[in-house]
């Protein structure tokens, strides 16, 4: 004769307080909606600088000003050209400067990307994304330390970007801002290996104490 299945034990009822402090988890629905607006300007913003750097390509003064203004020295520069030949060209300095510009957008969206979606998976709800053939490799092991390291990265990232860009047109710029600049960008670096150490060492210890109870009689 078999034995009946033990039942199962049954699931305590969540109380109402924890109900609702869960349900706040909603609350920041809109904070990542005000994100993907602000991943749209972004968008926005590239194609718009795309399109004046074309146009100077192609001879257009009026676009070669909107960049030259867009850059960090561009009342300089094209004071400079102004008292030059009379017409600016688009350099080999300012393209340079352009493309890091578009990479810097670039980068920020990524950021911005990583915030939205791990975010929402991390602390708002699962996205069930599992089977889906663009399934970013990295959200399936993503957690709060781990976007943390990865937000410490690309920020890390988006400083060089700053930093190589201050650099080319260094002549722009004052001693002082530079080594602040320096400063700053060593601050990041600093700080995302510090975060990193410190999530490979929690890492460690969840791993270590796992071992013990798994091997404790």
């Amino acid at each position: 004769m078999s034995q009946a299945p033990t039942p199962a034990p049954a699931t305590p009822p969540i109380p109402p307080v924890a109900r609702l402090l869960f349900l706040s988890r909603w609350l920041q629905l809109p904070l990542y909606l005000g994100l993907i607006v602000a991943l749209g300007v972004y968008v926005v913003h590239f194609w718009a600088e795309l399109i004046d750097l074309v146009r100077a390509a192609m001879g257009s003064q009026q676009a070669l000003q909107h960049l030259l203004e867009g850059q960090a020295a561009g009342q300089a520069a094209a004071a400079a050209a102004e008292a030059g030949a009379g017409h600016a060209r688009l350099g080999e300095t300012t393209i340079m400067l352009v493309a890091l510009s578009l990479i810097d957008v670039v980068m920020i969206a990524n950021l911005l990307i990583m915030v939205i979606v791990g975010g929402y998976e991390t602390f708002v709800s699962r996205t069930y994304l599992e089977q889906h053939p663009d399934h970013p490799e990295w959200l399936s092991h993503v957690n709060a330390s781990v976007l943390k390291v990865k937000l410490a990265m690309a920020i890390i990232g988006i400083s060089s970007i700053h930093l190589l860009r201050t650099f080319i047109n260094a002549d722009a710029y004052s001693v002082k801002a530079l080594v602040a600049q320096t400063v700053i960008h060593l601050t990041f670096l600093l700080s995302a290996l510090a975060v990193a150490w410190t999530d490979r060492v929690m890492t460690r210890t969840i791993h270590l104490s796992a071992g013990h109870e798994s091997g404790s009689p």
